[in-house]
């Protein structure tokens, strides 16, 4: 099966994120073949030159070419490729896992939180664009940790 692995790649920290998780699951499931687009050097070299159409053609081809999507969304925002290639994986019916981890969704429950909701510059959540995970819900679901996403890739692989 193939899977692409949708995550911002510009930052060092989230090449070595988006490596570690990817290994760890090509541990678990080594049967995948799982596309993580910062090892195509083909366009993903920074120190090489591939324009804008090199770029979308081939990960839109890779997109394409999959039976699932594992998408990360943490961020300030949705990385705004991440947020293409989630358009892309939805309109070709592909399923798609995300993963949000972002801390500030924790204590959903809490009081003093919810109150704050009400007072101008004191959200203590983090927003997501609600398109985009409209998108991944509608063909997929919303993780909110690593081992939450590794139990849903091995439901969906044992579907």
């Amino acid at each position: 099966m193939n899977v692409y692995f949708a995550a911002p790649m510009f930052a060092k920290s989230e090449l070595i994120y988006n490596s570690y998780l990817v290994e760890k699951i090509r541990q678990q499931y080594p049967d995948l073949a799982i596309y993580l687009p910062q090892e195509n050097d083909t366009i993903n070299d920074k120190t090489a030159y591939a324009d804008s159409k090199m770029i979308a053609l081939a990960d839109t081809q890779k997109v394409e070419e999959s039976q699932l999507m594992i998408a990360l969304l943490d961020g300030i925002t949705i990385d705004s490729g991440v947020a293409s290639e989630v358009g892309i994986a939805y309109a070709n019916h592909i399923p798609i896992l995300g993963l949000y981890t972002d801390s500030r969704q924790q204590g959903s429950d809490n009081q003093q939180k919810l109150e704050a909701l009400g007072t101008v510059a004191e959200n203590q959540f983090h927003y997501l664009n609600l398109y985009t995970v409209g998108l991944i819900k509608l063909n997929g679901q919303v993780y909110s940790s690593e081992e939450a996403l590794l139990t849903g890739l091995n439901e969906f692989l044992n579907e």
